[in-house]
């Protein structure tokens, strides 16, 4: 089952939940209070958590969100696409759903969001996964890449397939054939009269990420209290090094590196990611 919950962000945006549970897990039988809130990474929707959400609602009340931009949320024209405007609604959907104080499972751009809501409300976090997101600053060269990157879509796709292939192998940015990749893609698209185009507007996803290019955020890593479990995939975008260093900061942090696996590390390796959060999941919500 799958079932849509409706959420009001900050400034009024309008924000899909979604459980993916059968049936849903009831708050009251789980044991602990709170739960899980899980937040995509740039481009990324609620259903590319659908296998760790429903392995979670075997024992916890587990919901992913569609961020502002994003999914089946509200698109807003002129946003407000910043860091605080995506915080305040993760902090938002938390006291909607009634999940806290909940555990935020975070990929990329929706692990940043995690980690600055632990710091700014740590009465509402209790733990933090984060999964191949950088504390440092990426520099304006990354943005310019991005930028023709996106140009450089073959859209419209006239098909799915085409789309996965393209994503899976025939992108410059692939090293290697990456059917996950594909898959992660497929699922973002949307399909119109003229064929497949992304269900968000590049132009909004580069102002989403104007504030990781320009800015750090090793002081908002720094004020995480909770218990926090810093993921890396060893071919993805968190280096060894900068991966330890943010442990090193976190007044609690934890390590957990999965093999064979790129950025997308919980849908290249599903068994090993879930093999890589789960102790760490048990400690915090059962302990």
């Amino acid at each position: 089952m799958v079932r849509r919950i409706d959420v009001t962000g900050a400034g009024g945006v309008r924000l899909a939940a979604w459980e993916f549970a059968d049936p849903p897990k009831p708050r009251e039988a789980e044991g602990a209070p709170g739960g899980v809130l899980l937040l995509h990474g740039l481009m990324g929707r609620a259903s590319h958590w659908a296998g760790t959400a429903r392995w979670l609602s075997e024992r916890h009340r587990a919901i992913a969100l569609d961020q502002r931009g994003h999914g089946q949320s509200e698109k807003l024209p002129e946003g407000p696409y910043t860091r605080e405007a995506y915080v305040a609604d993760a902090e938002a959907a938390l006291t909607q759903l009634g999940l806290a104080p909940a555990v935020l499972i975070g990929h990329s751009m929706g692990a940043l969001t995690a980690w600055q809501l632990a710091a700014r409300r740590p009465d509402l976090v209790r733990g933090l996964i984060i999964c191949d997101m950088r504390a440092s600053a990426l520099g304006a060269a990354s943005q310019r890449e991005w930028e023709a990157w996106f140009e450089s879509w073959p859209v419209p796709f006239a098909t799915l397939a085409d789309v996965r292939k393209w994503f899976g192998e025939d992108d410059p940015w692939v090293e290697r054939p990456n059917p996950s990749r594909g898959a992660f893609f497929a699922e973002v698209m949307a399909e119109g009269p003229d064929g497949w185009r992304p269900v968000f507007d590049p132009a909004q996803m580069l102002r989403s990420r104007e504030t990781w290019v320009h800015d750090a955020h090793w002081e908002e890593l720094i004020q995480v209290r909770c218990p926090a479990l810093v993921v890396r995939g060893l071919d993805g975008e968190l280096g060894r090094a900068e991966s330890q260093e943010m442990v090193r900061v976190l007044p609690r942090g934890q390590y957990a590196e999965v093999a064979d696996a790129g950025h997308l590390v919980h849908y290249d390796q599903p068994d090993a990611w879930r093999a890589a959060i789960e102790p760490f999941l048990d400690g915090v919500l059962t302990g």
